[in-house]
C-alpha cells in the first residue's frame, strides 16, 4: 500500500512517516514546497498525479488565535484545500482520510459529544475546520473524517513541550481548569489513521471521534506532565476568564469515540501512557519498559 500524505513535519504527519514502514506501507509526504495548501488547484493536481492507494490530509492551519485575524488564509488551508484533495481522490476512486478537531463544537454542557450531535464552532479556526469537513463529505468519494483533540507528541509545538519549557523557570503555573477534553498522543492518531487506511472502503466511512482517556482539564494534564517528569512545579487552577485569548475555546471537548471502536475496533488511547512515551523521547524520563 502507498499513501499520499499532505503534511511532513507536523505532529501527526511525522508519526505517520515513523510508523508506516513497520506496517509495510509506503508514504509520500508532501511538505510546503511540494504542496502549497493555499493553492487548492495545486493540491488537487498532487492527488491526480499520484499513484497512491489512499490520501491522508494531516496538514492544517492550527494557529487558533492568529486565525481570528487571518480568516481568509485559514479557510484556504482548512476548507478549500482539503475539499480539493477530496474531490480529486473521489475522481481517482481512492479513499480520503482527513483530520479534524473538537473545535467544531460550541463546548457547552458536560456530556461527551457524538458524531451526530450538532456543531457550533466558537472561533474562526473551528469554523474553517467545519467548512473543511463539509467540503470533504460533499466530494462524493469514500472518506473518513477523524475529529481529535489536544494533540501532543515529541514533535512540533504542543502543550507538553510548553509546560516543560515554562517549568524550567517557574515553580508554579496557573492553568485553566474549566476546559475539559481528551489529550491525544499523535502516535495513536497516526496508528489509527493507518488502520483506517488499511480497512478502507470495506467498512463504513464518515465521521469518527478519537481522543485520549480519561477526560481531563488542562490543569490536570499539566499536573500529570510534571508528575511523570519528576518536576516540582505546582499547578494553580484558574478559570478560562482569568486567561483571555483572542479565540474562544470550547469548555467541553469531551467526545464519544464509540463509533470508531465499533467499526474499526480502536478504543480510546491511554494518554498517560502516551505521555510517558513522549517524555522518554524528549529525554525527560527513561523509556517505559512496556505499554499497558
Amino acid at each position: 500500500m502507498k499513501i499520499l500524505v499532505f503534511g511532513r513535519s507536523g505532529q501527526v504527519a511525522s508519526e505517520l512517516q515513523r510508523q508506516a514502514a513497520a506496517r509495510g506501507i509506503a508514504i509520500e509526504a508532501l511538505g510546503r514546497s511540494e504542496a502549497d495548501l493555499t493553492n487548492a488547484t495545486m493540491c488537487s493536481e498532487r492527488v491526480r498525479e499520484s499513484d497512491s492507494d489512499v490520501v491522508i490530509n494531516a496538514a492544517a492551519y492550527t494557529a487558533v488565535d492568529k486565525a481570528e485575524d487571518e480568516s481568509d488564509l485559514a479557510r484556504l488551508i482548512n476548507a478549500d484545500a482539503p475539499g480539493a484533495m477530496a474531490r480529486a481522490a473521489a475522481a481517482r476512486g481512492v479513499p480520503f482520510l482527513h483530520v479534524s478537531t473538537d473545535y467544531v463544537f460550541d463546548g457547552s454542557g458536560d456530556m461527551q459529544r457524538t458524531t451526530e450531535d450538532p456543531t457550533g464552532p466558537l472561533s474562526v479556526y473551528g469554523t474553517t475546520k467545519l467548512a473543511g469537513e463539509h467540503q470533504v463529505a460533499e466530494a462524493g468519494g469514500w472518506h473518513a473524517i477523524l475529529r481529535t483533540s489536544w494533540v501532543f507528541s515529541a514533535h512540533g509545538n504542543n502543550f507538553v513541550k510548553t509546560m516543560l519549557r515554562l517549568a524550567e523557570s517557574r515553580d508554579q503555573l496557573s492553568i485553566v481548569a474549566d476546559q475539559v477534553g481528551g489529550p491525544t498522543p499523535a502516535a495513536d492518531i497516526a496508528s489509527t489513521l493507518l488502520t483506517m487506511a488499511q480497512n478502507g472502503p470495506r467498512v463504513e466511512g464518515g465521521l469518527f471521534h478519537y481522543s485520549g482517556a480519561p477526560d481531563a482539564s488542562w490543569a490536570d494534564f499539566a499536573r500529570e506532565i510534571f508528575l511523570q517528569a519528576g518536576l516540582a512545579t505546582s499547578v494553580e487552577d484558574i478559570p478560562t476568564s482569568a486567561y483571555p485569548t483572542p479565540a474562544a475555546r470550547p469548555g467541553n471537548s469531551r467526545m464519544d469515540c464509540s463509533r470508531l471502536e465499533k467499526i474499526h475496533g480502536i478504543p480510546r488511547p491511554d494518554w498517560k501512557a502516551g505521555l510517558a512515551d513522549v517524555l522518554a523521547q524528549l529525554g525527560q524520563i527513561k523509556a517505559p519498559s512496556s505499554k499497558g
